[in-house]
């Protein structure tokens, strides 16, 4: 089973050909306060690339919930990790009841951001701003090919709006397709 196997199944829930590089995994850990942190949420984690990269950087006694939507993928992530840190909840992003009522430090997406339909995106990220903590930190990730596309132009504009500050990465070449990430606080 692979990322791409999931794709061609279901490419609309899967959104993603190929499995993120480690490069790209190292951009959208980087600098966002993950070894602080006390809980970390994970949204769409696939096959599991952004999520080594979380645990690698997270305190012992930290927690890392993961929430994916594609059954396989949920099943494979829960078989094929033994951390204690890590909680793998088969869900929907937008829920906000999947992180059990505590304020999260990071939110960390694999998302299709740009494949979404607009009413959904909204919804997740309505829930992000919800359970996120103030001074938290959201990262997503974007291909550098469809930047200028009219979805990836609105999904920036909606993060602009939510959030008080919004960086973009320099692109992470290492990566197929190329990709940038964003890095977006909340107010403290």
């Amino acid at each position: 089973m692979s990322i791409t196997t999931e794709f061609f199944r279901r490419p609309l829930m899967t959104g993603a050909v190929a499995a993120s590089s480690r490069r790209l995994a190292y951009a959208m850990t980087e600098g966002i306060g993950l070894e602080q942190a006390r809980t970390v949420v994970e949204l769409g984690p696939g096959t599991g690339v952004f999520t080594d990269a979380i645990l690698a950087r997270l305190a012992c006694d930290a927690r890392l919930v993961a929430v994916e939507l594609n059954p396989v993928l949920a099943a494979r992530l829960s078989a094929t990790r033994r951390d204690t840190r890590l909680t793998v909840v088969r869900g929907s992003a937008a829920d906000p009841a999947v992180v059990a009522g505590e304020p999260v430090d990071a939110v960390v997406s694999g998302l299709p951001w740009t494949v979404m339909p607009q009413d959904r995106r909204g919804r997740i990220l309505d829930a992000v701003t919800e359970f996120l903590a103030p001074g938290g930190r959201f990262t997503t990730f974007a291909y550098l090919h469809a930047a200028w596309t009219p979805p990836a132009r609105h999904f920036t504009a909606e993060l602009a709006c939510r959030f008080d500050r919004l960086e973009r990465s320099k692109t992470v070449w290492a990566n197929l397709p190329p990709a940038f990430v964003h890095r977006a606080t909340r107010r403290p």
